[in-house]
């Protein structure tokens, strides 16, 4: 049975995107089965993959609101064993119109139980907001993983997090728990990174994964490429680390 993990943090710029693409990339060269559902309207992890965006003739949308079966949205990727739901900026309206019908919590949570069996792991890509979308997210998932900054601010809007996963836990998935914390764009030439990271490790006790992701340029170049780090550069330190993430994050798993 594959295991639903949310990719989620309200503040933009987090590597968030980044993540979604290159630990399931990662993932999916290790061997595994990886579905990645891109439940941002902006669409980057479905471009980020090789998928146009604009051209797809399903998507999450037509899944959430057309009730489209979620199988006939499922499209290869640049990624090898790496499958995608994708998005484009139709998905952008779909909170007002579930927020008119009401009770759209369990939709994707249902959705995903007919094709979970199928894969190893379920990434979503939660937009950054803390919004309906997000929401969906957290309710279909065992669990969450945050992707933190090493800069300054970046514990701001931890607690608003936490009290999001909370209320969702509360009311509609008791068993949701915190996966584990990536700390990413790490600079080690400054004291800020150093200090941002034993803040991080002494909020998040435990939770914080030991394979941190620097700032690489190869790492920002990819995703215009629609190729995953290892499959843009797989020499460079970005993509090092993202396998290592792979490993330790199954390591952990398993």
């Amino acid at each position: 049975m594959g295991k639903i993990i949310s990719i989620f943090n309200q503040k933009g710029g987090v590597g968030k995107t980044t993540s979604s693409i290159n630990l399931s990339a990662g993932i999916g060269r290790l061997g595994k089965k990886v579905l990645l559902i891109d439940l941002d309207p902006q669409g980057n992890s479905t471009s980020g993959l090789g998928v146009e965006k604009n051209e797809v003739d399903s998507q999450i949308y037509d899944v959430l609101a057309l009730d489209l079966p979620i199988s006939e949205a499922i499209h290869e990727t640049s990624a090898e064993n790496v499958y995608i739901i994708p998005s484009n900026s139709q998905l952008a309206g779909l909170e007002i119109e579930l927020a008119r019908e009401g009770n759209w919590e369990p939709l994707l949570r249902e959705k995903l139980s007919n094709i979970k069996d199928d894969f190893d792991f379920i990434f979503i890509d939660c937009p950054p907001s803390l919004g309906i979308l997000s929401v969906l997210g957290l309710i279909a998932s065992n669990s969450v993983i945050i992707p933190i900054q090493c800069e300054y601010y970046a514990l701001e809007g931890v607690s608003q997090l936490f009290d999001t996963i909370q209320l969702v836990k509360a009311n509609f998935n008791p068993g949701l728990d915190i996966e584990g914390v990536i700390l990413s764009m790490f600079d080690g030439r400054t004291n800020l990174s150093i200090q941002v990271v034993d803040e991080v490790k002494a909020y998040f006790k435990g939770k914080v994964y030991v394979s941190i992701i620097p700032r690489n340029v190869r790492l920002a170049e990819a995703p215009s490429h629609g190729l995953s780090i290892m499959d843009y550069d797989d020499k460079s330190k970005g993509s090092e680390a993202y396998m290592e993430l792979a490993e330790e994050f199954l390591d952990l798993v398993e």
